[in-house]
């Protein structure tokens, strides 16, 4: 029979000693746990009166007896009651040999009380404390329980506290293990109450940090609302995850910090020196601080640690196993799929560009060169190509990918004019087109050091393209049918540098192209003018339009290549990588630092953040970095992240982040009082914006229902500490270089409210989703979006002219990334579109949300939101099903699946999830 006793503690909880483990028990029996395991629990204040009344009167009889032991069941007293404690643990996935023995171990000493400690606090003060009324540290008990749940196992607590304890608001649990522990959640049971307390937090070692966690009641309750008993403990908890700034993180901690972006680069290598981004010259969001060594002082640049090493993150916003796995599993695959192109580079001690359209079409499993069957023959021959050719026969599961959706039923879609403007209004980066309201178009870069601010798509260009559809340049203006895709501002200052790369050379311009929107209710490019920076004698700006001669033809094609990689890299740079994960760090960093988890705000937002910072630390480790990915892939190369920060200084507001204010930006739509979502599209068949202001819609008639349940008074917003706290932190310090901007949003109303929150959850599941899971669908196939090219388009008078005309396929395919360059940014596509198998998804939200809240009514608003997701999915497919919308259906054309609330896991080129996982 074990024996486990009370735990004592002081007034206010701390310095906590326990009893030994196995006690040899002198006749104090009524300290001894009965054999239904209850363990006696009393108030802290008490405690010190049961000991010296047990010195005075040794052979007092046991607590059961008619002589009350306990100070509370004295005659001032009013009795005792039990309250029982389920709670739940969840389980590892994947354990070594030695975490098993571990494992069992930590079974065994749970069972026996030594694997936590449990005490909880009342929401009532105590009248001599003038604290929360505490009870008696008391040991979970018993062996596990699985239930039917495999994820957790169940222990259990018993406690005895006075009948006028109170109800629980908060409990303090310690670790005793050696090792951490991850609370999913704790259900208090006090007669016909149950109080739910969720966790979903990793709870570390007494060893490590002695000071127990804190966990409320899933009730929650704005900072004016909170009961007495629990008002200090709300402060303390938002203290606890602050840190002081200084010092390097650890991995078990949960601290929240800003700092800027000074560990991309490493100063000690030539080529990996790097600007810091955060500061007046290169402004930019702020991330989680980690503290690691310096390396340099000037710039203090953090040191980027080992390969091996991952860079903190809070340990609550880490990876669950299951992510985790997929995360690995795509690394993996990503191995097997670079494996040839790796080898025969290695072999012939060169990066092999593509040579022919087959070349191509062997990177996927659907081979059109090659019969499933038929073997593979590299020609490289002796002992090496033998070797490789092994490889290549192994099978196609391992070393080919999945055929891209966007030539999956038509395979020279990518060729077509209509496609290339379709992609523009749905593909996966449909944020940048905007109406052209006027020529000429100008710049608003320096002349004296850019050249004429004009472009040179003049009138006269633009009109003799639009004459082709019967139509006046004054009537494509009126009817509005002239819409432009304008980097030219944002490309040109970069270009002469990325063009002067010699490691990975690649070629760029600065880019403009208009599209005319036609009768027929296509998109479809004009001209393209491609710009490099002046010279003395040349002001270096290329018209190209599409023709009917060869020449022509493959002159377009080039241009309209170089388009695509222009919009491939500020995809990634600015409105995938900039606008949605480096813009939502800091609200993730202000939400935890300033918002207790009580606070209805964090728990509404608190699914949007899930592997967020995570996901972004792995960015910073291997994404993003000095000689990372997006560098050797991508057109800006070594200048990626200076081209983010730019974008940044230059157009980056918070109030034109949602999506109907942005579009009204963009001219894409007009404000209209009398449209659901107060704008009207200027393109009806517009995929993205149309399914996307459902979705909008949506988000914020739930955040508005819901902010005005918890703010009723209009005063409330304003006096709210908290929030006012986190809304400041966000201007100040999470965007600090933006924090004298005139245009930030105030937060005196619920309206206003509703306006932030909805923008941020905006961001974080639709805008993230439209543009993240389609980068393989639509990138996958290089030529279709290359990443970046490595020649710039002939002029007659270049020495590669002659060349471009006797074999302009060559001169095209030798042109886009090499085979090497190709399969690693494939492979990179495939994994950041990929769904893990524990996804959450929002239209899962009244799910994940349920276990948050007892409030019926709250609840009641996420399961109208859900409904809501349903219908707009049924809306979505029945418009992927109409044939007039022209971008949207059409022969072996995908339809547009970015925003469908629902998705298996895998590449499914559609599914919305809460937060920014991938």
């Amino acid at each position: 029979m074990f024996i486990a006793s009370p735990v004592k503690t002081n007034l206010y909880g701390v310095g906590l000693v326990r009893s030994p483990a196995f006690p040899v028990l002198p006749r104090r029996l009524q300290h001894r746990v009965p054999l239904s395991r209850q363990v006696r629990a009393v108030i802290s204040r008490e405690e010190k009166a049961v000991d010296q009344e047990d010195e005075k009167s040794i052979n007092r009889s046991v607590v059961y007896s008619s002589s009350p032991a306990f100070p509370w069941q004295r005659s001032k007293y009013t009795g005792t009651k039990t309250v029982m404690a389920v709670v739940k643990i969840r389980k590892k996935m994947r354990e070594k040999l030695t975490e098993r023995l571990g494992h069992q171990f930590e079974l065994l000493m749970k069972a026996v009380g030594q694997g936590m400690l449990v005490q909880l606090v009342s929401e009532d003060i105590d009248p001599e404390t003038g604290s929360g009324r505490r009870s008696l540290e008391t040991p979970v008990l018993g062996l596990p329980k699985a239930r039917n749940d495999p994820r957790n196992l169940e222990f259990t607590a018993t406690f005895t506290v006075p009948t006028d304890f109170g109800k629980p608001g908060a409990i303090l649990v310690t670790n005793l293990l050696s090792s951490e522990i991850c609370l999913s959640e704790i259900i208090i049971r006090d007669g016909s109450d149950t109080i739910l307390f969720p966790g979903n937090t990793w709870i570390h070692s007494r060893n490590e940090n002695p000071e127990g966690r804190i966990i409320f009641r899933s009730q929650p309750c704005l900072p004016s609302q909170t009961p007495a008993g629990i008002k200090e403990l709300r402060e303390k908890d938002l203290r606890s995850v602050r840190g002081n700034g200084k010092g390097e993180r650890k991995p078990h901690e949960r601290i929240y910090d800003y700092d800027v972006y000074n560990d991309l680069g490493d100063p000690r290598k030539k080529d990996r020196v790097r600007p810091i981004l955060g500061g007046p010259e290169r402004p930019y969001p702020r991330r989680c601080r980690s503290g690691r060594t310096l390396v340099s002082r000037d710039p203090p640049c953090e040191s980027r640690g080992k390969d091996k090493d991952e860079f903190y993150v809070p340990r609550d916003e880490e990876f669950e196993d299951i992510k985790r796995d997929t995360f690995t599993a795509g690394r993996l695959k990503a191995l097997f799929h670079n494996l040839v192109p790796s080898i025969a580079a290695a072999l012939s001690n060169l990066d092999i560009p593509f040579t022919c359209f087959s070349d191509i079409d062997k990177l996927y499993k659907c081979d059109i060169v090659l019969r499933p069957t038929e073997p593979k023959d590299t020609g490289l021959g002796g002992f090496f190509g033998s070797f490789v050719d092994g490889i290549l026969n192994v099978g196609e599961t391992l070393l080919k990918y999945d055929t891209p959706a966007v030539i999956k039923s038509d395979r020279f879609a990518w060729l077509r004019d209509n496609e290339f403007g379709r992609q523009a209004l749905a593909g996966v980066n449909p944020v940048n087109i905007e109406l052209l309201k006027e020529l000429p178009i100008r710049s608003k870069l320096d002349p004296a050091v850019y050249g004429p601010q004009e472009s040179a798509l003049t009138e006269e260009v633009i009109a003799k393209e639009v004459l082709h559809y019967g139509m006046t340049l004054e009537q494509a203006f009126e009817e509005q049918r002239l819409f432009l895709l304008d980097y030219h501002d944002m490309l040109l200052p970069f270009v002469d540098k990325i063009n002067s790369l010699k490691e990975d050379p690649r070629k760029t311009y600065a880019s403009r192209t208009i599209f005319f929107y036609s009768k027929a209710g296509a998109l479809r490019p004009l001209a393209i003018e491609l710009s490099l920076p002046p010279t003395p004698d040349n002001e270096n700006k290329f018209v190209y339009v599409h023709g009917h001669d060869a020449t022509t033809h493959w002159m377009w094609k080039l241009a309209k290549a170089h388009v695509c990689s222009n919009d491939a890299g500020v995809h990634q740079l600015v409105n995938h990588w900039l606008r949605t994960h480096a813009s939502m760090e800091p609200y993730i960093i202000a939400t935890n630092r300033q918002l207790s988890t009580m606070h209805p705000v964090y728990k509404l937002l608190h699914p949007h953040m899930r592997y967020t910072l995570e996901i972004n630390a792995r960015a910073r480790k291997s994404l993003i970095n000095g000689g990372g990915i997006i560098e050797s892939c991508f057109t800006p190369g070594k200048y990626s992240m200076e081209l983010s920060s730019a974008a940044y200084k230059s157009m980056w507001r918070f109030d034109m982040e949602g999506l109907p204010a942005d579009l009204v930006r963009r001219g894409m739509a007009e404000e209209d009082a009398s449209e659901e979502c107060g704008v009207k599209l200027v393109i009806e068949d517009y995929p993205y914006a149309a399914d996307g202001l459902l979705i909008w819609k949506a988000i914020k008639n739930l955040v508005e229902s819901y902010v005005k349940h918890f703010y009723s008074d209009t005063k409330s917003i304003a006096s709210d500490f908290e929030l006012q706290a986190w809304w400041d932190e966000i201007k100040n310090k999470g965007h600090y270089d933006k924090k004298d901007e005139p245009w930030w949003p105030k937060l005196n109303t619920a309206q206003d409210l509703t306006e932030i929150l909805t923008n941020m959850i905006w961001i974080a599941s639709g805008q993230h989703a439209a543009i993240n899971f389609g980068q393989y669908p639509f990138g996958g196939y290089v030529p279709n979006r290359p990443t970046l090219l490595r020649k710039l388009i002939p002029q007659e008078n270049d020495p590669e002219y002659e060349m471009f005309m006797r074999n302009p396929q060559y001169s095209f395919l030798s042109s886009l990334p090499t085979q090497l360059q190709a399969t690693k940014v494939m492979a990179v596509q495939e994994t950041l579109s990929t769904h893990s198998a524990d996804e959450e998804y929002l239209i899962d939200l009244k799910e994940n949300q349920r276990r948050w809240f007892q409030d019926e009514e709250v609840v009641k608003y996420f399961s109208k939101f859900s409904e809501e997701l349903e219908e707009i999915e049924k809306k979505i497919n029945k418009r992927n099903k109409d044939k007039k919308l022209k971008n949207r259906t059409g022969a072996g054309m995908p339809p547009y699946e970015l925003l469908l609330p629902t998705s298996p896991h895998g590449v499914t080129g559609r599914g919305i999830p809460n937060s920014i996982s991938i």
